[in-house]
């Protein structure tokens, strides 16, 4: 008896449909593609030959000397150069006191515009205001605040606080202190703002449970509070640590990196390097040592603090 053969069923979707089908899935990566040239272009090219200038001797004002150098940049940076380790120092006292103060700050003020009062609004738009400040523009207000004639010390000598004509910027004793002031009114509001979205996430349902089982406003902190931001205080004290690290405007407009170079970090002096002595090979070494500073940094903080782990 013979067997009927069942021919299999025959494609009734048009061609033109077929091939436009994929279509969809490949068109988010074409719409991106463009964006994604662009930043390839002006992020990787710049990052890439940085680390190729920093085998190099190139200085355009002294062009006989120009040439490849291997690891001779890198040997003077930790043998021989007299400004290396003060400025790396000072950077890690910078981003270490910077950080933790506009930390404390910022949580400080991110549990008080959370809670509901009169104006809460306007409370939360007056503390998140700095954020929207320019580097440039924050140091201006703050080099206007500490003007010894017009500024902070000429009402504090009224007071009988201090000399007429100090300046704190011009101290060696009190400069550092006068820079931490200016990049705190700047850098708090951006812990406050990714604090506050965190705590806005909590459900309220975790305190009335802990009130029901007697527990007070410190152990609801540390049990229910401390534990959902964790994530968003690890990934901001990194992000700002990054940014304090590489900042340069408002120091570099603020004091310029002293007085008598107290106030130079790294970058500061990387700038300076390439900027003001055009010696662009020795300060793209000092740059690919800071890049590596900061990727060590940043794996070993991510190590530690389990971001995106478990809190529990």
């Amino acid at each position: 008896m013979a067997t009927a053969v069942t021919e299999p069923p025959r494609d009734t979707t048009p061609r033109g449909r077929r091939r436009t089908g994929a279509t969809p899935r490949r068109l988010p990566y074409l719409l991106i593609a463009p964006a994604g040239l662009l930043m390839l272009g002006f992020i990787a090219y710049p990052v890439l030959s940085v680390f190729y200038y920093s085998l190099q001797h190139y200085n355009p004002t002294k062009p006989w000397r120009n040439g490849f150098a291997g690891l001779d940049n890198f040997t003077e940076i930790f043998t021989a150069d007299p400004h290396f380790w003060g400025t790396l120092t000072f950077s890690l006292k910078w981003v270490v006191v910077e950080v933790t103060l506009q930390l404390l700050f910022g949580l400080v003020l991110a549990l008080i515009v959370n809670q509901t009062f009169a104006g809460r609004a306007l409370g939360r738009a007056l503390v998140f205001s700095p954020w929207a400040v320019s580097g440039v523009l924050t140091s201006a207000i703050w080099v206007l605040l500490y003007n010894s004639q017009t500024g902070i010390t000429r009402y504090l000598a009224d007071l009988g606080i201090g000399e007429y004509g100090t300046s704190l910027l011009s101290d060696t004793g009190t400069v550092f202190w006068a820079a931490i002031v200016a990049d705190l009114w700047r850098g708090v509001p951006f812990f406050a703002i990714l604090i506050l979205a965190d705590l806005q996430s909590i459900p309220r349902d975790l305190y009335e449970a802990a009130e029901v089982d007697g527990a007070g406003r410190l152990r609801q902190f540390f049990h229910i509070t401390l534990p959902h931001i964790r994530d968003a205080i690890v990934l901001s004290t990194l992000l700002r640590a990054v940014w304090e690290f590489n900042n340069v405007d408002l120091l570099y407009t603020l004091t310029g990196g002293g007085p008598a170079g107290v106030t130079t970090t790294l970058p500061l002096y990387i700038a300076e390097t390439s900027v003001d002595a055009h010696d662009f090979g020795y300060a793209s070494a000092l740059t690919t040592v800071a890049f590596v500073i900061l990727l060590f940094c940043s794996i070993v903080y991510l190590r530690l603090s389990k971001f995106g782990g478990d809190s529990k």
